[in-house]
């Protein structure tokens, strides 16, 4: 079986967010795949997908903090049409990834028990993000 589908995040601020239940929401067929593989692309240069604990919200605090030091707004950029913060977005979605693949069983994801999907927003003011999320596996 596969399954393609393509979900709208709602707009969000800058920073790392949770939406682990927003995209297993839109996929209400995951609990009819016994086993299988879950694949995620996020369809943007400016955020990222990325696995990271899920338990305490300061660890989200800390990876923006830790971003926002490897490509800080102030650095002398060439590529800066789009404002102050669009290089450095490229440059945290290109070192934290666009896409995820977890793998299936028994309908559910097999996240360890403190793991999400974050959204990296690395822009100040961005609009939805699309997530194309693809199911393939066995009933």
């Amino acid at each position: 079986m596969w399954i393609q589908k393509i979900v709208e995040l709602s707009p969000r601020h800058r920073g790392i967010h949770l939406v682990t239940d927003e995209l297993i929401a839109a996929i209400p067929e995951l609990s009819q795949i016994r086993v299988g593989m879950f694949h995620a692309l996020l369809q943007h240069t400016s955020a990222s997908l990325s696995i990271n604990e899920n338990a305490d919200p300061d660890v989200r605090a800390d990876l923006e903090m830790a971003v926002d030091r490897i490509a800080p707004e102030n650095w002398p950029y060439v590529h800066t049409c789009e404002g102050p913060d669009d290089m450095p977005a490229h440059i945290k979605a290109a070192f934290l990834g666009c896409s995820v693949s977890i793998p299936i069983r028994e309908g559910r994801l097999c996240l360890g028990t403190w793991q999400g999907i974050y959204l990296g927003e690395h822009r100040n003011r961005a609009g939805r993000r699309r997530v194309v999320v693809t199911l393939a596996g066995e009933g």
